[in-house]
């Protein structure tokens, strides 16, 4: 491979193409000065930090490209995409983060990009940090609260996202099961599907598949991700000087990004990745705790477990891998579940209970679902005349791992003899497993009942049966290496 490389480059030098190749990339870059009069930063730890940022502009989007894609609406001018990447110093191994839009985030007395209007420190969810004060705002509310120091900032917008999987001949997603979301139009069957630009960003910008919403969205854009290093890596792009321009200056043309990330960076990643392989890239999300906070005027946020999320930010700064098992492991709060991927969640079947008693099942013996019963919010009610029964049903679906509300409720009807369990149809794999854990129970489609499911406790009632969701094998932050969420 590096042979070939130099040989490229020393064709390319002698037809006198080798000097455009290596300037000029940068020129269509918009820039923005995320880092001006900033102060108390982070140190610097070892490795590279790039947020990067996806924003819902789509001033640039065609008429069609609106209608095909269900493009349309209003932006909110804020942050739908936040992840932090590490490169790790001696350029083997990308760290990925995804972080949450919705994070609880404090925002310190700062001027409104928009608006010019003073604010006082107020909470917000981070995506709002963008609104309120642009990428100077965002980077300095990620860096308060990662203790990460951020090399780098890069910005990207539907069209520079479609453009690019487009210049590198599209991408491979596969998925084991269905996924249909009628927001975005996006309707997958189970297998390998080869997507276009405008495809991919149904893919990831889809959150009304299940309970999971905008957590399982995160995973689905880090099995993009994963998907596009392997479209790079393996198509010949990083060893054609020519590809690699083409394919570069059209994701540039769209792309916003600081004053220090040009031509050099650009080459210098080009040469890093020149050896990588989905496997040598690492996926993971911030960790959360299972209550979140809902601000006045803001809505529902999600708090980040303080002791997980510190001991990763704290890998980062050291450039240690995510999926390694060595360094300290961090202690397990206590926390109710929540509905997050990798938060700290409820008691696992076969683990202790919050009675105290231990699962009738072991987890070997768990029913195979699948959605994780920490994604999957509940709401249950007595169906009868029976006291107790709405808080016997809750107890056992929270201790199996179900996000339940905790505050069951009454049915105003006769008694059921039959369990029900009511959802909306976008949710319809959440329904079927929840319905695993309820031998017996009848599924009864609601339309826009919404994310969380109900289940309507009958006579019938016996026991929750365990149920766990499929996983590929994770580290010690929950990261998986991106060979684990390719196509075979």
């Amino acid at each position: 491979m590096r042979m070939a490389t130099t040989l490229s480059v020393l064709v390319l030098g002698a037809g006198g193409i080798g000097h455009a190749v290596m300037t000029s990339l940068d020129t269509g870059i918009d820039r923005v000065d995320p880092f001006k009069d900033m102060k108390n930063r982070p140190s610097a730890g070892h490795g590279l930090n790039l947020l990067l940022v996806g924003t819902d502009r789509r001033d640039k989007i065609t008429e069609e490209e609106r209608q095909k894609y269900r493009l349309g609406g209003e932006p909110c001018n804020c942050t739908d995409t936040v992840m932090l990447v590490h490169l790790s110093a001696d350029g083997d191994r990308a760290s990925v983060v995804s972080v949450p839009r919705d994070s609880y985030a404090e925002l310190p007395e700062h001027t409104d990009v928009a608006t010019g209007k003073r604010h006082e420190p107020h909470a917000v969810k981070l995506n709002a940090a963008y609104a309120e004060g642009g990428p100077h705002l965002t980077v300095s509310t990620v860096e308060r609260m990662t203790g990460v120091k951020i090399s780098h900032y890069l910005e990207v917008d539907f069209t520079s996202f479609m453009k690019t999987v487009d210049a590198l001949g599209g991408v491979e997603i596969c998925t084991p099961r269905a996924l249909k979301d009628s927001y975005t139009g996006l309707d997958l069957t189970p297998g390998t599907h080869s997507m276009n630009g405008g495809q991919a960003l149904q893919y990831v910008r889809s959150r009304h598949i299940d309970g999971a919403a905008d957590l399982g969205r995160m995973q689905r854009q880090q099995r993009f991700l994963a998907a596009l290093i392997d479209r790079a890596t393996s198509s010949g792009v990083l060893l054609n000087p020519v590809r690699f321009k083409e394919v570069s200056s059209t994701m540039l043309a769209s792309v916003r990004a600081d004053a220090g990330f040009g031509t050099e960076q650009l080459l210098a990643l080009n040469e890093a990745m020149r050896g990588f392989s989905p496997s040598s890239s690492e996926f993971t999300s911030v960790p959360l705790v299972g209550d979140g906070v809902t601000v006045k005027g803001v809505g529902a946020t999600v708090k980040w477990d303080p002791v997980k999320s510190r001991e990763l930010f704290r890998a980062l700064r050291e450039d240690r891998p995510l999926t390694s098992a060595h360094g300290p492991a961090a202690p397990r709060p206590a926390a109710s579940p929540a509905a997050a991927p990798q938060s700290a969640a409820g008691p696992e079947p076969g683990q202790e209970s919050a009675s105290g008693k231990e699962s009738a099942k072991p987890a070997e013996s768990a029913e195979p679902v699948d959605v994780k019963p920490q994604d999957i919010r509940v709401q249950v009610y007595n169906g009868t005349r029976t006291d107790g029964l709405g808080k016997l049903v809750d107890d056992a679906l929270h201790a199996t791992g179900f996000n339940t509300t905790r505050t069951p409720l009454n049915s105003d009807g006769p008694d059921l003899r039959r369990t029900v369990v009511m959802y909306d149809p976008r949710w319809d794999l959440s329904a079927k497993s929840l319905a695993a854990a309820l031998p017996g129970s009848e599924l009864r489609a609601v339309r826009q009942q919404g994310a969380t499911l109900k289940v309507m406790a009958g006579t019938d009632f016996t026991a929750v049966r365990p149920v766990r969701a499929q996983e590929a094998p994770k580290g010690r932050f929950g990261a998986t290496t991106g060979d684990q969420v390719v196509c075979p």
